[in-house]
C-alpha cells in the first residue's frame, strides 16, 4: 500500500508541478490535486482494517 501511495504522491506532485506549461492547465491542475488526495486517503481507509 506505501507503494502506491508514493507512486500516487509523486505522480499527483508531478502533474500539478506542469501543469501550468500543458495545453489545459485546470484539468493537470486538478488531477494532479486528487492523485495527492487519494494517496493521502488510501493508507487511511485500508490501515483500519
Amino acid at each position: 500500500m506505501f507503494i502506491v501511495s508514493l507512486i500516487l504522491f509523486v505522480g499527483g506532485m508531478l502533474l500539478t508541478g506542469i501543469s501550468f506549461s500543458l495545453a489545459a492547465p485546470a484539468l493537470f491542475f486538478a488531477l494532479g490535486i486528487i492523485l495527492v488526495s487519494a494517496s493521502l486517503a488510501l493508507p487511511f481507509h485500508f490501515g483500519t482494517r
